[in-house]
């Protein structure tokens, strides 16, 4: 019998017509490709918010299972409500795709949304490693489809795009079409913690990403100068016990310190991880 982790979460608002779906963490815990289970449940929850005129869908995702995130958004494109996509934090990967599906699109203003290329592991013969490449290529043609149906981009530039593993922030995800309105009123948590991106609580080892553009974000605690970074380079880091030390006598950061992360602090931080996790 296969088992059915949810990674969903509905909630029926009474005397109302609306309905919510969060979707926090990685999409799919168990795989939706030959389960006929757990799409099934989805599906059935999802009947089961009845007749409602709104469907608020919660996004905050690094991503997972294409093949679940690709279900999941036919059935909210093929659901009769208007779909409205709150991007609460992050929509990464085939979370992005996900987000698609949403007649509005809404970011907070420090929010992000990245797009990339399928990706897989395998094993066998060469002939097994060439169908592999076939199918990802399939999928990826899949996923296009998707974008340029929101976006209304030719296909050669979200090919662009997703080659280049494209980090946006919320104004660009506008600019490109692939969000509708930017909440200004709303803020995204956001810390770095040597390997590890914590955004609204969710968190993502970086390694899994080649061009997490940390430039992007806005942290709420100072980030080490380069010169700091430089001289640490070789030695193993713990980017929190640096923030520390680089303080000194100043006050410690708060909310209101927030600042924009300089660009090349990334580069150091890739070389640094490519140093000690061989990616």
């Amino acid at each position: 019998m296969s088992k059915c982790k949810k990674f969903w979460k509905f909630n029926a608002k009474e005397n109302s017509d609306e309905g919510e779906l969060l979707l926090y963490g990685d999409i799919s815990d168990s795989t939706w490709w030959g389960d006929e289970i757990t799409p099934k449940n989805f599906k059935e929850e999802l009947d089961s918010l009845g007749d409602i005129k709104t469907l608020n869908v919660y996004i905050n995702s690094g991503g997972g299972d294409v093949f679940a995130g690709q279900a999941i958004y036919s059935m909210l494109k093929r659901h009769s409500a208007t779909v409205n996509v709150y991007v609460d934090g992050l929509a990464a990967s085939i979370a992005s795709i996900i987000a698609m599906a949403g007649d509005r699109v809404k970011m907070p203003k420090n929010a992000m949304l990245m797009v990339h290329n399928p990706w897989s592991f395998g094993m066998g013969n060469a002939n097994d490693f060439r169908k592999l490449a076939d199918d990802l290529d399939k999928v990826r043609e899949s996923m296009i489809s998707v974008y340029e149906d929101k976006t209304g981009m030719e296909k050669e530039s979200i090919v662009e795009l997703m080659d280049a593993e494209t980090w946006m922030t919320a104004e660009e995800a506008v600019e490109f079409g692939f969000a509708d309105e930017i909440e200004e009123e709303k803020q995204v948590a956001a810390s770095l913690n040597n390997r590890i991106f914590a955004i609204n609580g969710l968190k993502v080892d970086i390694t899994r990403y080649k061009n997490l553009q940390v430039g992007k974000i806005q942290f709420k605690e100072s980030i080490p100068s380069e010169s700091k970074i430089n001289k640490l380079k070789e030695q193993p880091v713990n980017i929190e016990e640096i923030k520390e030390k680089v303080t000194d006598n100043n006050k410690n950061p708060t909310a209101k310190d927030e600042k924009q992360v300089p660009i090349d602090l990334y580069k150091k931080l890739n070389e640094i991880h490519e140093r000690r996790f061989n990616i």
